[in-house]
């Protein structure tokens, strides 16, 4: 494949550029919404999009500051304040271990977290950015950083607002919630509040931006120190495990519009550059925006040219028109945000998550209280303990109740005119699959069960089975000693290298041997047939 696909230049031109238009007042806001300025987030947008296009795995993608991503960002910046060093370590970090997890295939495993986790967390982003933005309508800043300071400062906020910007706020959200679709196409909702708010504020007292740097960002040589390691290092994982999942998200998305299949792990080496250049430049980290990427494919763009034309298209504005962007009230921003925190709730889920399995509805409650009220880190880390906990319930549940009915036995003729023969003297044991370690515990006791006070003989036929693991292997070992000590012969069937390896390693074959070992079942059953009539 080439390096550049020149064959949809036109239609990828036209859909960057439209996406640059919708990026601008978003990477304004979320510059200003993370504490670093207005042009951090700017310069975020214009890197990370650039070089995760350039070196991307999903080729219609738009990247740039995000929700998520700028809430992380958020918390690091309000802790280490005025040391943009260390801040700007940290996304540094995250870039190379989003490289890292690239080289590593970490992409494919992400794909791996239930979606009820991917809902609460995401659900409870939207629900941070909310709260962090409230205040800022009613023209005041948040006391203390985190949704718990935002939501402390309500109250004064309510009690003694600035009418002057909750009514551009209030303005804001009812162009950006209600902007015609047609106008959209040719003006969007969240650019169009922009200039008019902004117009507007020009004849008010309200908070604005004020005095914003041109030109182009110089560099910023990251630092650590032994007090803050920590601190600089945990920050850093999160954003690159979040970026990463909310990357990739984007790209299944853009798979759907596009039909076809994104490179995971390329795309995580794309992003990861990207950010890993932004923090030498103190841009804001990004990720790939599914909302700039829907609007890129939607207006033509099909390859890495289009979101490379969208980064362009920012650092034209960047060295050209910033300093008009002092006069940009706060209370706008904060509207246009509070519509992207609005727009992460995951509203489908949670309109249907009532009819659904009320567990996979409380691991997404829970993700989404840990998100908002602890870190974004422990509920991703809780909800994935928690759903892999009832996966594996409920894989051992079906494997434990398949064995003790006898399921799956799927007997020849002779094989079972050697049973009936037998007259229930020999049982068949069969695993369907590979045995889950979760059932591995109880598997014994169902075994005891089935065996009857006449059996005789017991034949495990592992012919269903690939692999077993630890737990697996005990558990068999002390099925066989268990048939063993109640005086029951056993035979076994089927088996392969890896599990007969296993169980030697355990010690199960010390109550075994050759002449009971067949590869064929219906073998297994006449060598008991034959010794019980012996």
């Amino acid at each position: 494949m080439k390096f550049f696909d020149f064959s949809n230049l036109r239609g990828d031109l036209f859909g960057g550029l439209t996406a640059g238009i919708v990026a601008l007042p978003l990477a304004l806001a979320f510059g200003e919404a993370s504490g670093a300025g207005p042009i951090a987030g700017l310069y975020g947008a214009i890197i990370v999009g650039f070089f995760a296009s350039l070196f991307g795995g999903t080729p219609a993608q738009v990247s740039g500051p995000t929700g998520p991503m700028v809430v992380v960002f958020a918390g690091l910046f309000a802790s280490l304040s005025g040391k943009p060093e260390l801040v700007f370590a940290a996304v540094v970090l995250a870039g190379l271990l989003q490289v890292l997890f690239g080289f590593l295939k970490v992409g494919e495993y992400i794909k791996l977290v239930p979606y009820p986790v991917i809902s609460g967390f995401m659900t409870g982003i939207g629900v941070i950015i909310i709260a962090l933005q409230l205040s800022q309508m009613f023209g005041y800043a948040p006391e203390e950083g985190g949704p718990i300071g935002a939501l402390k400062t309500l109250p004064h906020a309510f009690h003694d607002p600035n009418m002057q910007a909750f009514g551009l706020g209030v303005l804001t959200l009812l162009m950006v919630f209600f902007w015609p679709k047609k106008l959209g196409t040719y003006l969007p909702g969240p650019l169009a509040a922009l200039i008019v708010g902004t117009l507007v504020a020009l004849q008010l007292d309200v908070p604005v931006l004020g005095n914003i740097p041109t030109g182009l960002p110089e560099m910023i040589i990251p630092s650590f120190s032994s007090d803050t390691l920590l601190l600089v290092v945990e920050a850093a994982f999160i954003l690159a495990l979040l970026g990463a999942i909310d990357s990739l998200l984007t790209s299944l998305v853009a798979d759907n519009m596009t039909r076809s299949l994104h490179n995971s792990n390329k795309e995580l080496v794309g992003q990861g550059i990207g950010n890993a250049v932004a923090g030498l430049f103190g841009g804001v980290p990004g990720a790939g925006a599914t909302m700039r990427t829907v609007i890129n494919i939607r207006t033509g763009g099909k390859t890495k040219l289009s979101g490379m034309t969208h980064a362009l298209l920012l650092l034209a504005v960047a060295l050209v028109l910033a300093p008009y962007a002092a006069h940009i009230p706060k209370a706008v921003l904060a509207g246009i945000l509070i519509k992207v925190g609005w727009d992460i709730i995951d509203f489908r889920y949670l309109s249907k998550a009532h009819k659904g399995p009320r567990w996979d509805l409380a691991l997404m409650v829970v993700v989404l209280g840990l998100t908002v009220f602890v870190d974004l880190i422990s509920a991703v880390i809780v909800g994935v303990v928690m759903a892999a906990l009832a996966f594996v319930h409920r894989i051992a549940k079906d494997q434990l109740d398949s064995f003790a009915k006898g399921a799956n036995l799927d007997l020849t003729k002779a094989e079972q005119d050697l049973l009936e023969k037998a007259k229930g003297r020999i049982e068949v044991f069969t695993f369907s699959g590979p045995l889950s370690f979760g059932a591995a515990a109880d598997i014994t006791h169902k075994a005891r069960q089935r065996a009857k006070e006449h059996t005789s003989a017991v034949v495990l036929d592992f012919k269903s089975m690939p692999y077993i693991d630890v737990s697996a292997a005990i558990a068999l070992e002390n099925i066989i000693t268990d048939a063993r000590y109640s005086g029951r012969d056993v035979y076994t069937s089927g088996m392969n290298d890896q599990i007969r390896k296993t169980l030697k390693t355990f010690g199960a074959f010390k109550h075994l041997g050759k002449e009971t070992d067949f590869e064929k079942r219906i073998d297994a059953l006449k060598a008991a047939q034959q010794n019980l009539a012996d």
